[in-house]
């Protein structure tokens, strides 16, 4: 697991840092380890384990796995200390659903009225996916970045909160398998090309034609998350086992 270089002792060290932001580096930390296999499904571990690791309490470590707790990627084992939980494919489905139904929802606000002020988000997406091929990004962590940004701001846009906050709590929700879509150069060129045909035609309010793009592009990320992650899932185990190639 990568270090905390906030956290490592030295001679001129700053002050320590907050409890609060403490547990948010050790929950980005652990999230990340799941998300690249670097704690595979299955996996035990102990608050001490990881609190010595990164020379710290245990007490922002724990704030940091009853939050992982919370979003189903650890469970606490009785006198066992904690394990990573099995990806649940089944909850995952029941999520993407969910965000399939609010960000139609808001293509079709989008399209319906007129100009808002949300719209300026719409210009500001147009910009960066609407660029040439010679301007695109090919990082892919960016790119996922960029991937998160595009629907939360379509939702956004369209004006209402409380469908922007329940989309913000799904987006935290599948961030984890979400970003395994970037992992391949191809999918970086489809997402380009599928986010930009879905601006075209949000901007010239085509709204069942947006709302159609929409949906399959969820659904064609969704189905290159699900094979990517059983494939990384396998390889990991096996290499855990001591399995070949």
């Amino acid at each position: 697991m990568t270090d905390l270089p906030l956290l490592l002792p030295h001679a001129a060290a700053p002050p320590p840092a907050p409890l609060g932001r403490l547990a948010d580096e050790v929950y980005s930390l652990i999230q990340q380890d799941i998300a690249y296999f670097r704690r595979v499904p299955g996996d035990r571990f102990t608050e001490g384990d990881i609190a010595t690791q990164l020379g710290i309490s245990r007490t922002p470590v724990r704030q940091a796995l009853f939050r992982l707790r919370d979003e189903g990627l650890v469970e606490l084992l009785f006198r066992s200390g904690w394990r990573v939980r099995p990806f649940n494919f089944a909850r995952f489905e029941q999520l993407y659903e969910l965000r399939r139904v609010l960000e139609i929802t808001s293509v079709h606000r989008l399209c319906e009225g007129g100009r808002t002020p949300g719209h300026a988000l719409l210009d500001a997406l147009a910009h960066r996916w609407l660029a040439p091929p010679q301007e695109r990004s090919t990082d892919a962590n960016e790119v996922a970045l960029w991937d998160e940004d595009f629907h939360c701001d379509i939702v956004e846009a369209a004006g209402n909160e409380e469908i922007a906050r329940v989309h913000r709590e799904v987006t935290e929700r599948i961030r984890i398998i979400r970003r395994l879509d970037f992992t391949r150069l191809p999918r970086i060129d489809a997402a380009y090309q599928e986010h930009a045909q879905i601006l075209s035609a949000i901007l010239t309010k085509r709204g069942n034609q947006a709302a159609m793009l929409l949906r399959a592009h969820i659904e064609s990320s969704q189905a290159e998350v699900h094979k990517i992650t059983l494939h990384q899932v396998h390889m990991a185990q096996r290499a855990g086992r001591g399995g070949g190639a």
